[in-house]
């Protein structure tokens, strides 16, 4: 398994449980319940098995514990990353354009949330040394303006269109997220995404200020501390 997926796992497990209880952690610490989700996790992330039978761990672990199905697709992303980044080097080189794959992209083409490709966004930034910012997520790797990618413009139009909350403050983006229409794309991830690159590197304060913002605490949570740890690891990630 990827070491930084497996921080990205308990960032999502230490948000998660901020958000619940409403109060950023003392310690990277996480409660009794969510440890051993997150062991069951990592081992279903783990598993020495092709990609739709690590897809039935997890579905089968979120139904014998549904008090995290809020987290369901969001954690879908983060096993897709890992299978980019540590299953895929068990496969031909050639693997992602096999009929295989094809048919695994075409069973879960409705699954995870737009966090994946802000993942994919990131392991290239730390591949090639770039300092994650919107306008190059944007403009760079999801080519918004180019007038072959015009789906991602319009999935991403909200995005596109609020750029401006850059030089804004976690309480405006929380508004906007509020206001944002039931069938935009972005709704659910708007409030972490843009959290994230308006301070890439929080301070705990920062934290607290967007954990008290927060509509959805604990899936807003979840996604911002994963994104945290995938990016910095435990040794980077402020706590109270």
């Amino acid at each position: 398994m990827d070491q930084t997926i497996q921080e990205a796992l308990f960032g999502t497990l230490l948000g998660f449980q901020t958000g619940t209880t409403q109060t950023l952690p003392e310690k990277q610490v996480l409660e009794q319940k969510n440890e051993s989700f997150y062991e069951e996790l990592i081992k279903a992330f783990s598993l020495e098995k092709g990609f739709m039978e690590k897809v039935d761990a997890l579905d089968h672990l979120i139904k014998a514990h549904s008090e995290y199905s809020p987290i369901q697709e969001f954690l879908f992303d983060l096993l897709m990353i890992n299978f980019f980044s540590s299953d895929q080097e068990r496969y031909e080189e050639d693997y992602l354009e096999s009929p295989e794959w094809q048919e695994i992209e075409d069973e879960t083409i409705d699954r995870g949330t737009e966090m994946l490709n802000l993942f994919l966004y990131l392991r290239e930034c730390k591949e090639e040394g770039i300092d994650p910012s919107l306008s190059d997520y944007l403009d760079e790797f999801l080519l918004v303006e180019e007038e072959e990618f015009q789906d991602e413009h319009e999935i991403y139009e909200d995005v596109i269109a609020h750029q401006v909350l850059m030089e804004s403050s976690y309480s405006e983006i929380a508004r906007v997220a509020s206001q944002l229409s039931e069938s935009s794309a972005m709704k659910e991830v708007f409030n972490p995404l843009m959290g994230y690159f308006l301070n890439t590197e929080p301070a705990t304060h920062d934290l607290d200020s967007f954990l008290n913002q927060s509509t959805h605490k604990s899936f807003d949570c979840a996604v911002l501390f994963a994104i945290l740890m995938y990016c910095g690891g435990k040794e980077h990630f402020p706590v109270r």
